[in-house]
């Protein structure tokens, strides 16, 4: 209702009334007739937000404040709103599984549920009896939706989740019929839609009465994790690792958020030394709408709070042992990430031999809003990546400062391709998937043309280039700045020194070549000892209550 004052009911009108004159063959036909309370509505000119009321209408309450207020069909008057609680809807909120979140709503039995049973069967019975009319195959029709109505998974594959003959059978109680294919199907003895068969993804085809390829082209360009559980080579609580063929694996994690902890570092290792057994190489993704935002600020909170540093400083270690084990490793790690790639994410695509993200990306260094410096090997990584930058014709100081305000304002890419310009990713060497569906492919195809070019381990660098003293004047200036201009705040400015001082390799009388284990120990310090500031551990506290951090 509120979509229909958005666009307009006059539209919404025009469109339902289209519809039904050209469809006049159509079973769903009477779903289109404009109910008398809508035309009603029309003719007082309640058109929605372009005429300032619909189905609501923004009002002065009794004490002044503005207010939303609902229309009421039977009375067609504006009464207050009201918030409605469902036990079907508050039991699905805490779970995040989609497929998982749906069984429990197609079970309420409160109104929602009712609801939901509706509208799946209504669908349900619509779209088979559109097979053949307007695909010959089904999966055709689930592509359409995901593609065209950003459904994340099909009507039929919908279906199957909650059991395809159980649903036929509430179906026709409920008066909604399926179309005779189905039920011959059924009898057939294929109780599903879809099944997977050697990491491929298989869809009944109604007129051939078998299984074909669910995918349109070739099906190895098109790689889903969860089809290779049946390849499982490894897995935790939080993590698991498949064999995708062609002795390539590949690493998923299914957190929260994708929040990086204890047991996804721990897989992120175990897979590396699993294929550097007798594999080619490893790709790490997910098929989660989001890569992950971070590392779990949860567990670094209680750390904290506690005054737990030792275990913090081990936890600190493990999460750039981690990195650097990627970055190491004798085989080829290649990161496909998509969405929100924050934090902890971030870094590892930048230890990645290649990263390979979705175009749809967003990715960047985002610990200095939680009053943190990037702590896995990011502030380490900057620092050298700006050595690798300076050039002998131009001031020193230019690169690293670009450098280091990228991450002192937590700057995130509106896409992968941004994400070259922050130099987050690297031109000639990543490159971006335009197809969504295909990422994980092409991450795969990445690490065989390496294994093929003669893949061979990294040298550990002990030539970066850190510029001390000199440099770290320069960036003190700059954050003083930002703070004499309200940009930031007095924490944000003791936070933003401490990563002046690790990028610049300390507070050194002159230029010097240093290690990368001379940086990462500078960041895990630095790191450690802004955990123990009250003000990092109040923004801390906000991100884990409300997902934003204050600004103290």
């Amino acid at each position: 209702f509120r979509t229909a004052d958005v666009v307009g009911l006059d539209t919404l009108v025009k469109v339902a009334r289209g519809v039904y004159e050209n469809c006049p063959a159509d079973e769903a036909r009477d779903t289109f007739i404009i109910p008398a309370w809508l035309d009603k509505m029309i003719t007082n000119n309640w058109l929605g937000d372009k005429t300032g009321q619909g189905f609501f209408s923004k009002r002065k309450s009794a004490s002044g404040e503005r207010e939303i207020f609902t229309l009421d069909l039977k009375s067609f008057e504006y009464k207050t709103r009201e918030k409605t609680k469902f036990p079907g809807l508050e039991a699905a909120k805490p779970v995040d599984d989609l497929k998982e979140r749906l069984k429990i709503l197609i079970q309420g039995k409160d109104a929602s549920g009712d609801f939901y049973r509706q509208f799946h069967y209504a669908i349900f019975s619509y779209i088979s009896h559109r097979i053949p009319e307007i695909s010959d195959e089904l999966y055709r029709v689930d592509d359409a939706m995901r593609a065209g109505f950003g459904w994340e998974i099909g009507a039929f594959e919908t279906w199957d989740l909650f059991g395809v003959e159980e649903t036929v059978k509430k179906m026709e109680a409920a008066g909604y019929k399926a179309a005779d294919w189905v039920k011959e199907m059924l009898d057939g003895g294929t109780g599903s839609f879809y099944k997977v068969d050697k990491g491929q993804k298989l869809a009944y085809s109604p007129g051939q009465k078998k299984y074909l390829s669910a995918i349109s082209g070739d099906p190895q360009a098109f790689i889903v994790m969860r089809n290779f559980e049946n390849q499982t080579l490894w897995k935790n609580s939080a993590a698991r690792l498949y064999h995708l063929g062609d002795e390539v694996l590949g690493l998923e994690w299914y957190t929260k958020l994708g929040t990086i902890g204890g047991e996804v570092l721990e897989g992120i290792q175990r897979s590396i030394g699993i294929a550097e057994e007798k594999y080619k190489g490893l790709v790490i993704a997910n098929e989660a709408q989001n890569f992950s935002a971070g590392a779990n600020v949860g567990m670094i909170f209680m750390l904290a709070v506690d005054q737990e540093y030792e275990e913090l400083d081990m936890a600190v270690r493990l999460f750039q042992n981690t990195m650097m084990r990627a970055r190491y490793s004798a085989i080829p790690v290649v990161v496909a990430p998509q969405g929100l790639t924050l934090g902890g994410a971030c870094e590892l695509s930048l230890h990645a031999d290649k990263v390979v993200p979705a175009a749809e990306s967003y990715i960047g260094l985002v610990e200095l809003g939680v009053g943190l410096i990037p702590g896995g090997g990011g502030s380490k990584e900057f620092a050298l990546r700006a050595s690798d930058e300076l050039h002998a014709d131009e001031p020193e100081t230019i690169t690293l400062k670009n450098r280091f305000f990228t991450i002192a304002t937590a700057k995130v890419s509106t896409s992968a391709f941004e994400a070259f310009d922050m130099g987050i990713l690297k031109k000639g060497r990543d490159f971006v998937s335009i197809n969504p569906d295909r990422r994980i492919a092409d991450a795969k195809t990445a690490v065989l043309e390496m294994y093929q070019d003669g893949y061979t381990t990294p040298v550990p660098r002990t030539d970066i280039k850190v510029l001390g003293r000199s440099a770290l004047g320069a960036l003190y200036a700059g954050i003083h700045g930002m703070w004499r201009g309200n940009y930031a705040t007095d924490h944000d400015v003791l936070v933003a020194r401490k990563l002046a001082y690790v990028m610049c390799g300390g507070d050194l009388s002159e230029p010097a070549l240093v290690s990368e284990q001379y940086l990462l120990d500078l960041e895990r310090q630095a790191f450690l000892s802004l955990c123990g500031e009250k003000k990092t551990l109040e923004r801390l506290q906000s991100v884990i209550k409300s997902g934003k951090p204050v600004r103290n």
